[in-house]
């Protein structure tokens, strides 16, 4: 699936959003869980660019841009904190490997909206292509190498690997709970999942 720059989904068996997508419902109840399960845990604004790799100014830059918003907590005026959700760290990290690859970031918003409009779903074995001036989303191996040898894709980022790799570094940072405000200490995301998902199952 092909991600233009205004947004919008093209060149693949279905376009973005259409009722044809036959990802659109799949595991619906999955994703739920696993999206209330993120947003019970927040993470503040150094922690999230501690483990996206970004600097302060780029993370202040991209919120005040609509670029990627905080989506626990956006900050309403000086003295209030942003808050992050394990999600929103993903996609800082994504940014941030589409930039240093020199993608334009008209495109990297469009990238950006898209993975938002998806959720959970399909994340941790979605690949994003790109030559530079387009996106290409990649749901299987077979989609890479067709992308690879229509000479469009130039590198990728597997989306499970960020997902994991994000994991990983949170686990060893500060978390804090959405409705207490107390802090987590090494709190690891998947197991908040894990544990979410356990209590609904």
């Amino acid at each position: 699936m092909r991600i233009s720059g205004d947004g919008t989904a093209t060149g693949g068996p279905y376009p973005l959003g259409s009722s044809a997508d036959p990802t659109a419902s799949q595991h619906p109840v999955t994703a739920a869980r696993a999206a209330e399960a993120a947003d019970t845990v927040g993470y503040r604004g150094p922690t999230a660019c501690a483990a996206a790799g970004i600097t302060y100014r780029q993370l202040d830059y991209w919120a005040r841009t609509g670029l990627v918003e905080p989506s626990v907590r956006p900050a309403y005026g000086s003295g209030t904190q942003r808050l992050y959700s394990f999600r929103d760290v993903v996609v800082l990290k994504i940014v941030k490997r589409f930039l240093d690859t020199g993608v334009a970031l008209q495109n990297i918003r469009a990238a950006v909206q898209h993975l938002r409009a998806r959720g959970f779903q399909d994340l941790e074995r979605m690949t994003l292509m790109s030559d530079g001036a387009t996106v290409y989303e990649c749901l299987s191996p077979d989609e890479v190498v067709k992308l690879l040898q229509g000479g469009q894709g130039i590198f990728g980022i597997a989306v499970g690997v960020v997902w994991r790799d994000v994991e990983t570094a949170l686990s060893q940072l500060h978390g804090e709970r959405v409705d207490t405000g107390e802090t987590l200490i090494g709190n690891n995301p998947g197991d908040e999942l894990a544990r979410r998902r356990n209590k609904a199952g």
